[in-house]
């Protein structure tokens, strides 16, 4: 009389298919979230982009940029401070929430800017909201995506 085979998976094949899985698991976790660093960092460029629009809407219409004191908020509520805009369209030029960064952090805006010394400088720190960096921790700003003024 011969055993009869059984039918289906040893728990060492089952054990090398789940670790197997998680391997592979892994590795597209770690590529899923390199991209979706460097997708924050792109937003960061069109949000800077975006605002430095606006600063510029800002200038047409007042014939001056906002001051630093004054800062981004003057494209968010009608600044009260000199010098006072001459015309501020209803509800401002942007949202509050336009002016956080991907990460959450406030955009930093300085007039006269140290690298657009004619203009203004808009910049978000990266990832880790400090200076310099590298990769997605690197600093983000309109001397980036915009021509010198």
């Amino acid at each position: 009389m011969r055993l009869e085979e059984r039918d289906g998976f040893t728990l060492i094949e089952i054990m090398v298919v789940v670790l197997i899985v998680g391997l592979l698991m892994t590795v597209l976790a770690t590529n899923v979230f390199r991209r979706l660093g460097g997708a924050q960092a792109d937003i960061a460029r069109l949000q800077v982009s975006k605002l430095s629009q606006q600063l510029e809407l800002y200038k047409l219409d007042n014939g001056t940029y906002p001051t630093s004191e004054q800062g981004l908020d003057a494209l968010v509520h009608e600044p009260t401070t000199e010098p006072r805009p001459r015309r501020y369209p209803d509800g401002g030029y942007v949202s509050s929430k336009d002016l956080l960064d991907p990460w959450q952090v406030p955009f930093k805006y300085e007039r006269p800017g140290k690298n657009n010394a004619r203009s203004f400088d808009l910049y978000s720190f990266g990832a880790d909201g400090q200076p310099g960096g590298d990769g997605e921790n690197a600093e983000i700003g309109n001397w980036e995506v915009t021509e010198p003024r």
